[in-house]
Formats: structure tokens, C-alpha cells, sequence
């Protein structure tokens, strides 16, 4: 039994070690085709980069055979254009040389005659001195007095024609210069608006019932009488209904007055110290305003660099009138009519609209001077720094100073102009406010008087004194001077008032 399981066992080792030995066959077999197979494909692969290689150099070969090609064209063509150059500049150097030769043959026929003239004017030099001298024994005289004689007679006829031609020509130039004058004056005039006068010395405030006038009065009438004293203005309340009327020749006090009275009634609370307040603000806004006025009226005429001081003064300007006529809107009229006519004429319109708006400027003066308002207006322009053309037509438009620039009489003839026009001034409101002003002075020339005020038509002079320098005796006595003067010296209608107020006030603060 056990032998046949061993031979069982032996028969299956020797069928296992049979199959194995074949599959190694097998195995052996498929690995040198598969290596066979490897060595196929690569062998076409190499030739097929063998053959994309020999293509890729015939390209590039290709390539660099064309540029090659190329380049060889570009030089056979710039060589023919260097040839063609050569060809050029050797014709241009054979035409050169040629035309050196005729210029040399050209020098040497010109020194040739050149030679002949001068033998031809040595002959002719003597035969002249052969003339002359025969005509000296002739005339009995030698050439240069003949000469002298001779230019004498030519002098006198030149004079005389020359003047003759100067006359006619000074009489041309008068007539066109007369004729061009007026017409560039009438143009000026026709291009210029203008308005008509239309100044007075009341202003009316609207008011919305009596019971606000009543309020303005005050308890015995201290409100009105404090705001009269504080603002120089006569606050006429009457039977005229929702309105009260304020009367003063200045119109810078009664702008004050409008707009204090404006802010009291819109507050509500109108009482003496109140009114000292607002009236005091109200002064501080319009010195505010005037410098605003005059800043804008620079802007709109296209005047620039103006000093400062000289743009407020142009502002004051709108609360000045001139017999009638607002100052403002005269000087912006006479520095449009300058300009206007410089442009006609070839000069500066800017520096002529310059000095036509600053040629008043004397007028709104706070300085206290004894000059009159044209060469006062040409110390200050000089003062803050204006062109020395500009002060002397601002000097000269009343030919108080002589004109030393073209400007001036520009300035001259454009605030004639602007003055003459009918309708522009009324001379009753120059002189009635003239008269008030002087009355106003007169009294402040007095030591101690700090204010005074013309009012009621020039009816009344109200003088405020100070309490510490003028006592009530003589406060009294101040009333009959100043009363006596204005009789001997002035001329009115009707009587003047004279009111000397002499104020005690005594101040504390609480703190």
C-alpha cells in the first residue's frame, strides 16, 4: 500500500516537474518575441526621426538660402544706388568746375573794364578841372563860392516849400483830428447806457402797523430820540400809513438808520441800549458791505490788483453822490466811456477804464485835506502804489495838474461826458448838501464836540459834546457861538436850530 503512494506521490512530481519545465519553455519562447517585437519598433522609430530630421534641415536650409538671397538683392541694390550717387557727384564736380572757370574768366573781364573806367574817369576828372577853370575865369569866381552861392539859393526854396508843406499839413491833421474826435466822442456815447439822476435825501421804511410805530417811538419818545442821536438821521413818524420816512442828506447814515430799524423790529426788543448795539453792529456789516460793493464792481469792469484801502473807498462810492449823481455809477460810466475810446484810439483800454473808475476817488476821502478832490484822488493812488500814468489823469481831469499821459485826456473828456448828459446831475441837491455838510463842520471844529448832525432839511444842528471836556454853562454858550457863526457865514433859507446835547453816562460790569 505504501508503495503504491509513493508511486503515486513519485508519478505526480514527475507530471508536476514536466509542466513546469514546459511552461518555463513556453515562457522563454514569448520573452524573446515580445524582446524581437521591441527591437522592430524601435528601429522604426528611428527612422522615422531620421526622416523628420532630414526634413527639418532641408527647411531650415530652405530658409537660410532665401534670407541669403535676400541679403544679396539689398546689396546689389544699394550698390547700384552708391553707382548712381557716384555717377551724380562726378557730373555735379565736372558742372562745379565749369562754372569756376566762367566765374574766373567773369573776374578777369571785370578787372578789364574795371581798369578801362578808371582810366576813362582819370580823363574825364581832368577835362572836368579843365571846365571848371575855364568857367571860374568866365564868372569871375571860384567853384567853391559859386558852390555856397549855389546851396544858399537851394536852402531858402527848401525852407519855403517845407513849411509851406508843414502848414497845409498841420491844417490837414487839424481838420481829421477834429472830425475823427468827434466821431470816436458820439460813438462812445451811443455804446455807453446811461441813467438818469434820481438821488434824494429820504428813504422810506415800510412797517406793518402802528403798533411797531409806537414801539419805535418809544415810552416819551426815548427810543426814537435814541436812535436819531445814535445814527444822525431824522426818523420822521407821521399820519402816513405802514411807513415812517427817514431823512438825513447822507446816504450812508440813512442806510445805517434802514437797516438798524430792519434788525430791531424783526428782534422785537427796541429800547435806548439796544438800539446803541444795533446800530453799532449795523456800522460794522456796511463797512463789510462797501468793501463787498467795491470788490464787485472791480470784478465787473476786469480791473485786478487794486489795493485794498482803494477797493473800499471804490465801495463808498455807492453812499456818495455827486450834485444828484451816484458816485459809483459815474465812475463805472466814465471808465467804460475811457475804455471806449482808448480802444479806438490804439491805447490801453484796461489802463484807461483803470483810471476812469479811480478819478473820483477824492470824494470818498476820509482824510481831512484842504486839496481839492482831483489831486487828493492823486495822492492816494499814489499812496497805495497805482501807475504814475493813472495818478496824473486822475490828477488832471480837472486840469488842476498838467497831463503828462495820454490817459488823461481820456479821463477828462469821459467825466465831461458822463457830468454834461442831460438828466445826469441836479445842482439844487449838490449845493443843499454841500450847505449841510459845511454846517456839520463848522460846528466840529469846536474842542469837545464828538459828533454833529444836519437834520430837518438843514433846519436843525444837532452837536454832541463830550460831558468831561465841555460843562453845561458852556454847552450853553457853544449853542450861541455855533448859532451866531452859522448867521454871519452861511447862507439858508429859514432859521437853523442849533442843539447842544451834553450826555452824563456812568458804566459798571457785574461779574
Amino acid at each position: 500500500m505504501l508503495y503504491y503512494i509513493l508511486s503515486a506521490v513519485a508519478g505526480a512530481v514527475i507530471a508536476l516537474a514536466a509542466y513546469i519545465l514546459i511552461k518555463r519553455a513556453s515562457l522563454n519562447g514569448r520573452k524573446d518575441a515580445i524582446i524581437q517585437k521591441a527591437e522592430l519598433e524601435a528601429e522604426n522609430i528611428k527612422k522615422e526621426r531620421i526622416f523628420q530630421a532630414k526634413e527639418e534641415f532641408l527647411k531650415l536650409k530652405a530658409d537660410h538660402e532665401r534670407y541669403v538671397n535676400e541679403k544679396n538683392a539689398k546689396i546689389r541694390e544699394d550698390e547700384n544706388r552708391i553707382r548712381q550717387k557716384e555717377s551724380s557727384l562726378g557730373q555735379q564736380a565736372n558742372e562745379l568746375e565749369k562754372r569756376l572757370n566762367d566765374a574766373e574768366n567773369a573776374k578777369r573781364s571785370l578787372q578789364a573794364q574795371r581798369e578801362a573806367f578808371e582810366r576813362k574817369a582819370a580823363e574825364l576828372e581832368k577835362q572836368t578841372a579843365q571846365v571848371n577853370r575855364q568857367l571860374e575865369n568866365v564868372a569871375g569866381m571860384s567853384a567853391e563860392e559859386a558852390k555856397g552861392i549855389l546851396m544858399e539859393n537851394m536852402k531858402a526854396e527848401a525852407r519855403t516849400a517845407a513849411q509851406a508843406y508843414i502848414n497845409d499839413t498841420m491844417d490837414e491833421a487839424r481838420l481829421n483830428a477834429a472830425k475823427e474826435a468827434k466821431r470816436i466822442v458820439i460813438n462812445t456815447i451811443q455804446r455807453t447806457a446811461t441813467e438818469t439822476a434820481i438821488e434824494n435825501a429820504v428813504t422810506t421804511f415800510p412797517i406793518e402797523n402802528d403798533e411797531i410805530k409806537g414801539r419805535i417811538i418809544g415810552r416819551e419818545g426815548r427810543n426814537i430820540r435814541a436812535l436819531e442821536a445814535a445814527t444822525g438821521v431824522e426818523i420822521v413818524v407821521d399820519d402816513t400809513p405802514d411807513a415812517i420816512l427817514l431823512s438825513a442828506f447822507d446816504p450812508v447814515r440813512r442806510e445805517v438808520a434802514r437797516l438798524a430799524l430792519h434788525q430791531l423790529v424783526i428782534d422785537g426788543r427796541i429800547h435806548p441800549a439796544r438800539i446803541e448795539e444795533v446800530v453799532t453792529k449795523v456800522k460794522k456789516q456796511l463797512e463789510e458791505e462797501i468793501l463787498e460793493t467795491g470788490k464787485r464792481t472791480c470784478i465787473d469792469l476786469g480791473i485786478h490788483g487794486i489795493s485794498l484801502e482803494l477797493v473800499r473807498l471804490i465801495g463808498r462810492m455807492k453812499y456818495r453822490s455827486s450834485y444828484g449823481q451816484n458816485l459809483l455809477q459815474h465812475s463805472r460810466e466814465v471808465a467804460n466811456i475811457c475804455a471806449i475810446m482808448a480802444s479806438e484810439l490804439g491805447l490801453n483800454p484796461k489802463l484807461a477804464k483803470r483810471a476812469g473808475l479811480l478819478h473820483d476817488i477824492g470824494k470818498v476821502s476820509e482824510e481831512d485835506s484842504e486839496l481839492p478832490h482831483a489831486l487828493l484822488g492823486a495822492k492816494l493812488a499814489e499812496q497805495y502804489k497805482e501807475r504814475p500814468e493813472i495818478c496824473n489823469a486822475i490828477g488832471a481831469h480837472h486840469e488842476e495838474m498838467e497831463m503828462t499821459s495820454l490817459i488823461a485826456p481820456l479821463v477828462l473828456v469821459g467825466d465831461a461826458i458822463s457830468g454834461a448828459r442831460p438828466g445826469a446831475r441836479r445842482e439844487v441837491i449838490e449845493s443843499y448838501i454841500k450847505r449841510l455838510r459845511d454846517m456839520e463842520g463848522l460846528a466840529a471844529s469846536y474842542e469837545g464836540v464828538t459828533k454833529t448832525y444836519a437834520i430837518q432839511a438843514g433846519r436843525e444842528l444837532r452837536v454832541i459834546v463830550g460831558a468831561e471836556e465841555v460843562s453845561d454853562e458852556k454847552a450853553a454858550e457853544l449853542s450861541q457861538i455855533i448859532a451866531q457863526r452859522i448867521q454871519e457865514e452861511m447862507t439858508y433859507p429859514g432859521q437853523v436850530k442849533v442843539t447842544v446835547i451834553r450826555e452824563t453816562r456812568s458804566v459798571a460790569f457785574a461779574k
